[in-house]
């Protein structure tokens, strides 16, 4: 995904409420319609449009308040719409698992509610984003449709491509890097790119791990898909001591089957995929992470 090519399952980079009427229009509910909002659904719309403007543990109280009020609406297109938006944007950071379950309840409800037809040959969006949650974020959900089925068994049919994935790339310096010969190490390999205000929130925390964990081994790739004319200004500003790898084909991109950012993935000293990430983490969150590979 990049700037002109917006993925759903992009966590949300659009601003928030440009986000909830694509994910409605992709999600083939609104059928060309405008949108019109009740009174009860406003207030939950705007809220959710001010999320990332919250400090991190109000906007944890305010992501499974919104979870709750969403859930009491009664069933219109514009539930189903707002438990969506509001799922994708409640895997930036640490937010609780408690918080995390309550957005999952919510969204899978609305999906029993109103079943939401198929993107083609593939499952429409909410039911990607409710296995996404129940796959790496560990809560529970219950959907009795196929598309549920087939969003969960493309997510593992990913996680295999994952661990089987090799890939040579150079660096900013001309350092070229090939993951499978960094054998020994532990390798975090994170997607992100200049434009992501959450890629860009979380380099502080990998650039403070990179320099705590190098001498143990710590090896952290940062793959972006820019040319290196936007990629070296925007380092000059907000520099990093790891290395940043260019992918402006995308070929790794591809390979990782990433279609949203940030994304990361942890390597053990075995080669084996040992811990991921869906979104932004913070260092707490790292730090777990790289203990699924021995580094404490």
């Amino acid at each position: 995904m990049n700037q002109t090519g917006y993925s759903l399952t992009a966590r949300a980079f659009l601003f928030p409420a440009a986000f909830l009427l694509s994910a409605m229009a992709l999600s083939g509910i609104t059928n060309g319609q405008d949108v019109s909002w009740t009174r009860d659904e406003t207030p939950i719309r705007d809220q959710i449009t001010h999320l990332r403007s919250l400090p991190d543990d109000v906007r944890a109280r305010t992501t499974k308040q919104l979870a709750l009020d969403i859930r009491r609406l009664p069933k219109t297109a514009n539930k189903l719409n707002l438990a969506n938006g509001l799922a994708n944007l409640s895997t930036e950071g640490d937010f609780g698992h408690d918080t995390l379950q309550e957005v999952a309840t919510t969204l899978a409800g609305a999906l029993r509610e109103q079943p939401v037809p198929m993107n083609g040959a593939e499952p429409a969006f909410p039911y990607v984003e409710l296995a996404t949650l129940v796959r790496y974020e560990h809560v529970q959900a219950s959907v009795d449709n196929p598309q549920y089925a087939a969003a969960i068994a493309k997510l593992e049919a990913d996680d295999q491509a994952r661990q089987k994935a090799d890939f040579t790339l150079t660096d900013l310096q001309g350092k070229s890097w090939t993951l499978r010969e960094l054998h020994g190490k532990v390798v975090l390999v994170n997607f992100w790119a200049t434009w992501c205000p959450p890629c860009r929130k979380e380099m502080p925390d990998l650039d403070a791990l990179y320099k705590r964990f190098k001498d143990e081994g710590l090896v952290i790739l940062a793959v972006d898909d820019e040319e290196a004319g936007k990629v070296k200004p925007f380092l000059t500003e907000r520099p990093v001591t790891y290395p940043i790898l260019l992918d402006p084909g995308r070929k790794v991109n591809d390979l990782f089957h990433i279609d949203g950012i940030p994304k990361s993935f942890v390597y053990d000293r075995e080669g084996k995929l040992v811990a991921q990430s869906i979104d932004m983490r913070t260092q707490k969150q790292f730090l777990e992470m790289l203990g699924q590979a021995g580094l404490r």
